[in-house]
């Protein structure tokens, strides 16, 4: 049987050209007001995921490497 897609992953990350997974760092959601402007632009952006949870992700994602 077909091994489906783990949704919550896929709607998570991004998978980039040359096939790098990101995905978006924490802690800018809510109570902004008390993280100061250093935290806030730190946590903008995209991150790599590590190199050792490539393997977990790429099984959710069903990406063969």
């Amino acid at each position: 049987m077909k091994q489906k897609t783990h949704s919550g992953t896929k709607k998570r990350t991004k998978i980039t050209g040359s096939g790098k997974v990101m995905f978006r760092k924490s802690c800018k959601n809510h109570l902004l007001s008390s993280k100061n402007s250093r935290q806030l632009k730190a946590s903008t952006g995209g991150v790599h995921a590590p190199k050792g949870q490539m393997k977990t992700i790429s099984r959710l994602l069903n990406i063969s490497k």
